[in-house]
């Protein structure tokens, strides 16, 4: 996309928290974008939800709060198809003053664990399932949507209801039309199990392009609300009484040859596929951090509400945390289904896909698959609360193999902060942290 059309383009890095940290610019600093002269303070992409710095933090005071240099990557400029004005994005990454991956950007440690692939000669594919919700935040507390058609509000569900894609009909084609503009080709579009929720698949592609475009389609997804006058939310819960977010990451791994290595033609599939399971299980409760980021997180993660609660496999098992679905063995793959739709896509991907190499370096053996309802299963059990999760996160072995040592303290400190700032709020007020914000 040629940046001198418009007026003023924009830079955007990602923080911790899965927020874009960036710049508006003049066109005539688009010969900036690839020698590094574009720079940020390195803490800008290690603050808190609600855009404080970390106290205590490294990044700021005690090393005078200096500046990384920004680098496009090589996605190139995007549209921003819900702005009144046209005008680009040009996703960035972080480096050092040396030029070396700045440790606290999580796009580098999603490359990172996808290098360990490289290095086998594999190369990993990804799609996600995104679920969101519309809701009305006017007043003192959120409540559910209005029928655009009719002004009542909605008071039931509508899982797979075509009649519910009708009523949204005009923003979920401009949503369609604004992901084709962005690159982001959209495959299928559901109604889900909460009032005003909906899912989008977005495509099956290479894992860091996908950790990518669910970035910026969670972007696009919230202004393109707003713009025909909804606000869509991304909370893991935003009723109690309704179904919560989540975010379905599908993956599998192909060979130099374009070989899938988790299929060996029969419906069980290879050691390295159950390899890859037991990795994924082997960290999944020190990843609930990684899950479920936010105090609102947990919330989804309770008996009976169809997220995973225990860490467990199952070959076409949508109660378990992994599934294996059927079909064509050429497209044998793993379902990750415990991530909210709060989380960072690329600390998801890398928690994910670190975990499951983790277990092939390691020639894990899983255990059984579970037949049945795996909600009554005697598992190992993801971490039960936010601080339970934090600490989990800090001390495990595994995280330790799959995140460098200092994105793991910078965000450590940052979910320290933030739970001791919304520890003094009422519960019934984290919407208003969380509702754009993630």
């Amino acid at each position: 996309m040629d940046l001198s059309q418009f007026q003023t383009f924009r830079v955007a890095a990602c923080d911790l928290n899965g927020r874009m940290r960036g710049k508006r610019l003049p066109a005539s600093f688009a010969d900036k974008l690839d020698d590094g002269s574009l720079r940020m303070p390195l803490s800008a992409l290690n603050l808190d939800i609600f855009g404080a710095d970390i106290e205590g933090s490294p990044l700021v005071f005690d090393s005078g709060d200096i500046d990384g240099r920004l680098f496009a990557t090589d996605r190139g400029a995007v549209p921003l198809p819900w702005l009144e004005e046209p005008q680009a994005l040009v996703p960035m990454v972080m480096h050092y003053e040396d030029g070396t991956p700045f440790a606290g950007d999580p796009r580098h440690a999603l490359s990172a664990v996808l290098a360990r692939y490289a290095a086998r000669g594999w190369e990993v594919f990804a799609a996600t399932e995104l679920e969101f919700t519309l809701v009305d935040p006017s007043g003192k507390s959120l409540k559910t949507i209005r029928d655009p058609r009719s002004g009542r509000r909605m008071k039931a569900p509508g899982i797979l209801s075509l009649g519910q894609m009708d009523a949204f009909d005009e923003f979920l084609s401009a949503l369609y039309a604004a992901g084709d503009a962005m690159g982001i080709p959209v495959e299928s579009a559901i109604s889900e199990a909460g009032i005003g929720q909906f899912e989008l698949t977005l495509h099956h592609q290479s894992a860091l392009r996908a950790a990518d475009d669910t970035w910026l389609f969670k972007t696009l997804i919230t202004g393109l609300a707003r713009r025909h006058g909804y606000v869509a939310t991304f909370m893991a819960k935003p009723f109690d009484a309704d179904s919560g977010n989540g975010m379905h990451m599908h993956f599998s791994v192909l060979d130099t040859e374009g070989h899938n290595v988790f299929d060996d033609g029969t419906p069980r599939g290879t050691d390295v596929l159950r390899s890859a399971v037991a990795g994924c299980l082997a960290a999944m409760p020190a990843s609930t951090l990684i899950f479920a980021p936010h105090a609102n997180s947990y919330a989804r993660l309770v008996p009976g509400a169809h997220a995973p609660t225990g860490a467990g496999w199952g070959y076409e098992n949508r109660t378990a945390a992994l599934r294996i679905p059927g079909g064509a063995g050429a497209a044998r793959r793993i379902e990750h289904r415990v991530a909210g739709g709060d989380i960072n896509p690329y600390l998801t991907f890398a928690a994910i896909l670190g975990a499951a190499i983790t277990g092939i370096d390691d020639a894990m053996t899983p255990p059984d698959p579970i037949t049945g309802n795996a909600y009554e299963a005697d598992l190992p059990q993801l971490a039960a609360d936010w601080q339970s999760a934090i600490d989990l996160f800090e001390a495990d072995p595994l995280i330790a193999r799959i995140f460098p040592a200092d994105l793991i303290a910078n965000l450590v400190m940052t979910k320290r902060q933030e739970h001791a700032r919304i520890d003094q709020m009422a519960a019934e007020d984290h919407w208003k942290v969380y509702l754009e914000t993630v």
